[in-house]
């Protein structure tokens, strides 16, 4: 299976159903290790410090509206936000190829309701729908082969939301105010708000804190081959189900147990419980936190 037909948005997806496969047909034991390794590696490698002293090949600042959204979409590179010191978003991206032609990726910023959408747009394969830039799960974006990284550093105002979306390379967002949504493939995810987030990867771990004690909407965060470690408000309201496979489940925070009590699948409600959340990874272990 590649990742060469399918749309960037959902290609953590299959990239997903491809690691559960080999991990169970292994019988679900550390047979995914070296791959793991490989994959890990290379996507959470630090970028090379001199990228960011170049002039940067896109750059856009503006406004936007209290609970919009800044999404930002790409394949190869990783993605960095951060807290805006004032009400201006501001968007930087530099562009890197072994191979590839840098200048063949086009980075193309698309307004719209809900905030503004940004993508790194590749240059269309053969045979292949043309690669469109489109907010949320739309749009198209084949690679075949092309090894050019984008790397984008996003500062977010206070009260705006964060979407971050990639396949090869790490996401981080550190010290928001606003909802965040991080997915990527092969790559950590490491992410902290003031208010609630969610997170999904294969190969890599997961760090969340999160400061709203309840929340309307299920949130999920999942990973294939990595550790979860999420870190709540003491005060929160959550019905949890958290699950692995190879690791353990532990909390900080205590919980009212439903149903059988096991070491890799738990269930339970933390205070009032109401708000519901989902922890799932394969190998790996689970740690909830108290977070201040």
């Amino acid at each position: 299976m590649t990742l060469e037909r399918t749309r960037a948005d959902g290609a953590w997806r299959w990239a997903k159903v491809a690691a559960l496969a080999i991990a169970l047909a292994a019988g679900v034991a550390v047979a995914t290790a070296a791959f793991v390794a490989g994959a890990a590696a290379t996507a959470n490698a630090d970028v090379d410090p001199t990228w960011m002293n170049r002039t940067p090949d896109f750059k856009w600042s503006g406004t936007l509206k209290a609970g919009q959204i800044v999404e930002i979409k790409g394949i190869n590179g990783r993605i960095s936000a951060e807290a805006a010191k004032g009400d201006q978003v501001e968007i930087t991206a530099w562009k890197h190829g072994h191979h590839s032609d840098p200048a063949e990726v086009k980075i193309e910023l698309i307004p719209h309701a809900g905030g503004i959408t940004v993508c790194s747009v590749y240059p269309t394969p053969f045979g292949s729908p043309a690669n469109t830039c489109e907010p949320g799960e739309g749009g198209h974006s084949h690679t075949r082969n092309n090894d050019v990284e984008v790397h984008f550093v996003v500062k977010v105002p206070a009260g705006i939301g964060f979407t971050g979306r990639t396949v090869n390379g790490r996401v981080t967002a550190e010290g928001l105010t606003g909802p965040i949504e991080a997915y990527t493939v092969n790559g950590s995810v490491e992410i902290s708000t003031t208010s609630h987030a969610e997170a999904e990867t294969v190969n890599g771990s997961i760090r969340a804190t999160l400061g709203a004690t309840s929340w309307s909407d299920p949130i999920e965060f999942k990973t294939v081959n990595g550790h979860i470690e999420l870190n709540l408000p003491p005060a929160v309201n959550a019905d949890v189900d958290a699950s692995t496979v190879n690791g353990s489940i532990e909390s900080d925070l205590p919980w009212m147990m439903h149903g059988k009590i096991g070491r890799t699948h738990m269930r339970g409600t933390i205070n009032k419980g109401g708000s519901a959340l989902r922890l799932e990874t394969v190998n790996g272990g689970i740690k909830i936190g108290s977070g201040t």
